[in-house]
Order: C-alpha cells, then sequence, then structure tokens
C-alpha cells in the first residue's frame, strides 16, 4: 500500500464541476491499494498517516499530528501511484490492485479513518476526479508499507 501525503492548508476535489470533498487545514491522502495488500496493512498505514508528526507546535518544528491540530483528511483514491516506468517511456500499473479489490481497500480505510478521526472527506474511487490543494509548507511525504 501506498500512499503519498501533503500538508495542505485547503483542498478539494471536484466531479463535472461539483465539489464532492473539501477540508481546511490538514492532509490530502492520494492512497493506492497494491496487489498483496491486507486489512491489516490498510490499518498500519492509516494508524501512520493520523499519528505523523508533520505540523508545527508552538517553536515551528514538525512535533505535531492531523490529530494534534484537529485538521482534516481528504482521502483520494490513486492507482498511478503504482507506476513503474523503468523501462520504455508508458508506465505499467500492473502492481496497482485489481479494480475491485482497490475499491475494497479504498472504502475500508475512509471507513475505518471516520471512526477514528472527525473529519474525513473523500473523492470518488473510480471517477474522473479534480483535485485542488494549497500545500503547505510545501510538506509531501509519501509512504509506502508491504507485509
Amino acid at each position: 500500500m501506498k500512499a503519498l501525503l501533503q500538508r495542505v492548508t485547503e483542498a478539494r476535489v471536484e466531479i463535472d464541476g461539483r465539489t464532492v470533498g473539501a477540508i481546511d487545514a490538514g492532509l490530502l491522502v492520494l492512497l493506492c491499494a497494491e496487489r498483496g495488500d491486507s486489512d491489516a496493512l490498510a490499518e498500519r498505514m492509516l494508524s501512520k498517516i493520523l499519528k505523523l508528526r508533520i505540523f508545527a507546535d508552538d517553536a515551528g518544528k514538525m512535533n505535531r499530528s492531523v490529530q494534534d491540530i484537529g485538521g482534516g483528511l481528504l482521502v483520494v483514491s490513486q492507482f498511478t501511484l503504482a507506476a513503474d516506468a523503468s523501462s520504455g517511456n508508458r508506465p505499467s500499473f500492473t502492481q496497482a490492485a485489481p479494480p475491485d479489490e482497490g475499491e475494497r481497500f479504498y472504502r475500508l480505510f475512509v471507513e475505518r479513518a471516520r471512526a477514528q478521526h472527525p473529519l474525513v472527506q473523500t473523492g470518488e474511487f473510480g471517477a474522473a476526479m479534480r483535485v485542488s490543494l494549497v500545500n503547505d509548507g510545501p510538506v509531501t511525504i509519501p509512504l509506502q508499507m508491504s507485509a
């Protein structure tokens, strides 16, 4: 499972010109399920994201988590994080979970996130989305977890 976290002052997802998810300060989470991922792996990824200390404390050091600041999570499915561009000029996405499996992991991740965090917004799995954000810092953190 892979995720790309962006610390944001605001972010939103639009589909066909309508906003389907939006947050103020918090994390934009681009999430990719890969072949062989498990429910336990999704749980570990969520735990890491919620506890990752990448927000400034009063001294300006990255010492607070999204939970500490009461920030939002905007979770967007992003199978292209599984891209392999090591050969040729067209990336391969064979490591991405098949769509039905990817959607199950995405929905599980969102369900568990909503059970553990008060503000969780989403995109729509499989939709053509426009994601807008103001990256704060900029801070962008790639995460990868495997069994």
